[in-house]
């Protein structure tokens, strides 16, 4: 561990929550250099839906390789970037009557949402963006400013401007449809709010908490987009490729989005891959406009274009996806029922799920405790307060039950003799609650 210590930046994260030297993995499986086997709830923070060095993926891999096909083409034509798109809309757009036109951005995340808002802001001709409570959407400075978590705003040392923050799905109360507030903002010439070119919303919010739109708050706020005349881009790079039970995570809504941003697990086999999906009549790009140097990743269209041949030609994939995340659910449900003291609760969709400590120590203390046990998993929302389970989609019964049972045994372990704490409630009419000084003053 020595070489990390004296030559990495302070900067990494995941290597402080699992202090191992990791070589070797696959499928739901991780192997350090001492033979010790980890399952991985984890997956490349969402990368690997198909888990590690997939046999189907590394096959055609490994062909196209020992042919010496083009490993970095920029964005000229190459056979591996046809064939990938001509899967991508026969296997994924055709079947849902979606007509998109794709860029190939650089190959992060963060990269196909910054050229998303700029594609946005130059369609339309206007600045502002709206984004959400908790919304993580990159760390480089476009995307950043549409990102909510304040660890994250803190570190970029400049001032972040073009985006208003609006209130997500349930964060002023179960009660509160805050797609009303945001029509009621853009309806209001002295709100505050300058007329957006664009709307950005994750349907579940992964680095915010797996906080999960309901269906028809996601339509209400189609429906408001559409009356004031601004686009809506969903950010699926963490909850798209299968995670939530469909190809899209907002499949289910029956959306029709006007951009769509990909990344994370589309190469299927963790090979950086980003995309930027929208409507023809947006693609208003001059040549070269918004371009990177490794927009043409030729191995990732390989391995991408297996991954869509091969679990998504038909919807056995995500039967299955839906079937094990209802498992899931059931699992943490009972977890929360039997040691939440009434104030643990589940959050999530599909295979894409949380179990909401109330507290980042609590939390904390679960998962190094679980990791110890052989899982490999993280906690996410603002204060890490979260459990979030992320394995691959293709993990066997019998290891998604294992893992969830180590899951269960962390919980019962640090749980023994502590309780959960309440969750604050902002909106509660008792004074007392609120911690007035003026609690029951008459």
């Amino acid at each position: 561990m020595k070489v990390f210590d004296e030559i990495e930046s302070e900067v990494m994260s995941y290597a402080r929550a699992f202090p191992r030297v990791f070589n070797k993995a696959q499928g739901e499986y991780l192997y350090d250099e001492e033979g010790n086997q980890y399952l991985d709830f984890l997956a490349g923070a969402g990368t690997l839906n198909y888990g590690h060095n997939n046999p189907i993926f590394k096959k055609a891999l490994l062909e196209y390789i020992e042919q010496d096909g083009i490993t970095h083409g920029l964005d000229l034509h190459t056979k591996a970037k046809r064939e990938f798109l001509e899967s991508f809309y026969e296997n994924i757009l055709k079947p849902r009557d979606m007509t998109y036109v794709m860029q190939f951005t650089g190959p992060t995340g963060t990269n196909a949402v910054e050229a998303a808002l700029k594609i946005a802001r130059k369609y339309k001709g206007r600045e502002n963006v709206i984004s959400f409570t908790n919304g993580f959407h990159g760390c480089s400075l476009g995307a950043l400013s549409a990102t909510g978590n304040s660890h994250h705003r803190g570190a970029s040392g400049v001032s972040m401007s073009g985006v208003a923050r609006m209130p997500y799905d349930g964060y002023l109360g179960d009660e509160m449809d805050t797609t009303q507030y945001l029509d009621k903002v853009l309806s209001d010439s002295s709100s505050g709010v300058d007329h957006p070119a664009a709307v950005l919303v994750e349907t579940v919010q992964g680095e915010g908490g797996i906080n999960a739109a309901s269906v028809e708050w996601l339509r209400n706020l189609q429906d408001v987009c559409k009356k004031h005349d601004v686009l809506l881009i969903v950010d699926d790079i963490q909850a798209g490729c299968g995670r939530t039970g469909s190809y899209f995570s907002f499949e289910e809504a029956g959306i029709d989005p006007d951009i769509v941003t990909l990344s994370k697990s589309l190469s299927g086999y963790g090979l950086p891959f980003a995309v930027v999906l929208m409507k023809p009549e947006l693609d208003q790009w001059k040549p070269g406009e918004h371009n990177g140097t490794f927009r043409g990743n030729n191995l990732a269209f390989v391995t991408a274009k297996a991954a869509i041949d091969h679990f998504w030609s038909d919807d056995k994939f995500a039967k299955e996806v839906q079937r094990k995340g209802d498992y899931i659910e059931q699992r943490l449900q009972k977890i929360v029922d039997k040691y939440g003291d009434g104030n643990m609760t589940t959050r999530g969709r599909g295979m894409f799920r949380g179990l909401n400590c109330v507290s980042g120590e609590l939390a904390d203390k679960i998962t190094t405790e679980a990791f110890r046990n052989g899982l490999v998993i993280e906690t996410s929302g603002a204060d890490d307060h979260v459990v979030k389970t992320l394995c691959p989609l293709t993990i066997s019964d019998e290891n998604l039950t294992k893992a969830l049972d180590i899951v269960e045994a962390a919980v019962a372990k640090v749980l023994k003799g502590e309780d959960v704490p309440e969750e604050h409630d902002f909106f509660a009419d008792d004074a007392e609650q609120q911690g007035s000084p003026l609690a029951g003053a008459a």
